[in-house]
């Protein structure tokens, strides 16, 4: 089990995954202000503007529908963006590997070493001479 999550680590897949991670809350972010700064007022001028532009009262509840669609338009530009920038380009990629036009990929560092480290310790070495205080 410790084996498996080693070889995770080391992959170099968790500081994709913690990159992946930062920069989406950052674009999460900016789409939100742009939602809050451009998309709900431009509602509010449109069904009146003022203060209450983009809301309606029945029966004394109030429904801000301004922020409805601005909750709309940030999920269809987050959705659109994931889309068009991480699942196009990978099922481009697994079609042409697939059909085998895709190149070998090379090793990372990190795989490297692993595999550097795996046929040490298969060859029963790694420890040190303690006679001659080498390697």
């Amino acid at each position: 089990m410790l084996e498996g999550f080693k070889k995770f680590i080391l992959k170099g897949n968790v500081v994709d995954l913690a990159v992946g991670i930062v920069i989406g809350a950052a674009f999460a972010g900016v789409i939100t202000q742009f939602t809050a700064s451009f998309i709900t007022p431009l509602v509010a001028a449109v069904a009146g503007g003022g203060i209450d532009g983009g809301t309606f009262e029945i029966n004394g509840v109030t429904f801000d529908v301004g922020a409805f669609i601005g909750a709309v338009f940030s999920f269809v530009v987050t959705a659109a963006v994931i889309y068009f920038v991480v699942v196009v380009p990978m099922n481009a990629l697994m079609d042409r590997r697939a059909k085998g036009e895709e190149a070998d990929v090379e090793p990372t560092n990190e795989e490297r070493i692993v595999a550097l480290l795996e046929q040490i310790a298969a060859q029963g070495g790694g420890g040190t001479d303690t006679t001659t205080g080498s390697f």
